[in-house]
């Protein structure tokens, strides 16, 4: 196991095999948002896109729970103090933009296979953020909630782009209007989450299912993820195009070749990213 440097507490990160992991570590606050963890988000999430021996990349939060979203006392703190006055709207507004690309966005675009691991609850924009993930494995007794109607905001992180791409429009109106609790079996039902797995071992599980996804093509995952990225907002025929482009190549690397050949020998095929 190594260590990846975040300059914080707030935001662990090592590499376990092919799989690094970010935690969210403020487990006295639900690992609630601060400015340190977006900082670390920003320091960490390029040296994990540039590595060549990171397959996956979980996200994930210790103590029981994935992340409470913003720190609603720090929140409070700052109204009654004068800290929404005009003069500083603009600046919020610019530090908020930067702070959204430097995690949902960057999550969203970043080259390999991103693995929501949800513990616990995950709410406001602690949702968003899980919901930036390529994919969410959540311990089947825990929640989700976008959270922003009960504390009178409207919702940041790409919550509500990335809630009505999964959901649907209809959906993602009722689950931010109401801020209603989305128990883990709906949330599977409704396709926010891919696997459930027992509170007891989630862990565990969680790691498995990450690393099964890192031992997969690197270079074939990462053009897998731009034409799945691209999905969403190309017509077809520019997705056909990228698709035949990237096929074209991934058939020209080390790591197909090797497929075939463990698939005539009948054996599993070690992948390389070359």
């Amino acid at each position: 196991m190594t260590d990846i440097e975040t300059g914080t507490d707030h935001l662990q990160a090592r590499v376990e095999g092919r799989v690094a992991v970010l935690a969210f570590n403020r487990p006295e606050a639900r690992n609630a948002l601060s400015s340190e963890m977006y900082d670390g988000f920003a320091r960490a999430l390029p040296a994990i896109a540039a590595s060549k021996d990171i397959g996956c990349l979980m996200v994930t939060g210790n103590g029981g729970a994935f992340c409470a979203g913003g720190d609603v006392k720090n929140q409070a703190q700052r109204a009654s103090s004068g800290g929404n006055a005009a003069a500083n709207a603009e600046a919020r507004v610019d530090d908020l933009r930067l702070r959204q690309n430097q995690v949902s966005r960057a999550l969203h675009e970043l080259p390999v296979p991103v693995l929501g691991a949800i513990p616990g609850p995950a709410a406001g924009a602690g949702l968003s953020i899980a919901l930036a993930c390529d994919l969410r494995i959540m311990a089947d007794s825990t929640f989700l909630t976008t959270a922003f109607a009960r504390v009178g905001f409207s919702g940041d992180f790409g919550g509500s782009w990335f809630l009505t791409q999964l959901v649907g429009t209809a959906t993602a109106r009722d689950l931010y209007f109401t801020s209603r609790r989305v128990p883990a079996p709906e949330a599977l039902e409704l396709g926010l989450a891919n696997r459930l797995a027992p509170a007891d071992g989630f862990e565990d599980a969680a790691m498995a299912y990450a690393t099964e996804v890192a031992a997969g093509p690197p270079i074939a995952h990462r053009y897998m993820k731009e034409n799945l990225n691209r999905a969403l907002h190309h017509d077809l025929g520019e997705c056909l195009d990228a698709e035949a482009v990237a096929m074209t190549r991934t058939g020209q690397t080390n790591d197909h070749a090797e497929a075939a050949r463990a698939f005539v020998e009948k054996r599993d095929p070690t992948f390389t990213g070359s």
